[in-house]
């Protein structure tokens, strides 16, 4: 009676080691993990489908995630990246929030400019193109219905 008891007792341990073994590598695949880096910020106009945590990519490739999304006084929304420190991004790149499909969930994408001189830690994207709205896209379309012309634009950051 004894031996079976023990055996239960490290059945349920395994299970349990098991089971944090799962969380722990659940939570690294789903790319929740921090970013080692540094942070890059961007203002745009629309960040439909984008919230923290959401892939930042160049050329297709995740090199980072949004770290913050907060509103300014001229409802712009700033957001903030943190970026793989092995990546350097050029000064006069681009950001866009874009999607892979039109099912596809958001993330942001960067266009790497020709600059020789690379974006500090803590610099700024200054051309940024915010989320379009497709349903107005679609409305405009189909009948020239709803949808404002301003659903979509690309938002110079103040010098």
């Amino acid at each position: 009676m004894h031996t079976n008891r023990t055996v239960e007792i490290l059945i349920g341990a395994a299970v349990v080691v098991v089971a944090v073994l799962f969380v722990v590598f659940a939570y690294r695949s789903a790319g929740s993990a921090g970013v080692e880096g540094y942070e890059l910020t961007a203002k745009v106009n629309r960040v439909d489908g984008i919230a923290v945590g959401t892939d930042v990519r160049l050329a297709g490739i995740k090199i980072g995630t949004v770290k913050a999304l907060t509103l300014d006084t001229n409802y712009l929304v700033n957001v903030t990246m943190d970026v793989h420190r092995d990546v350097k991004v050029p000064e006069d790149s681009s950001l866009v929030v874009t999607s892979a499909g039109l099912l596809s969930s958001s993330y942001l994408s960067i266009s790497p400019g020709g600059s020789d001189k690379m974006l500090p830690p803590g610099g700024a994207i200054k051309t940024a193109q915010g989320s379009i709205d497709m349903m107005s896209l679609i409305a405009r379309f189909a009948g020239g219905v709803g949808g404002s012309s301003s659903s979509s634009g690309t938002t110079e950051a103040p010098q």
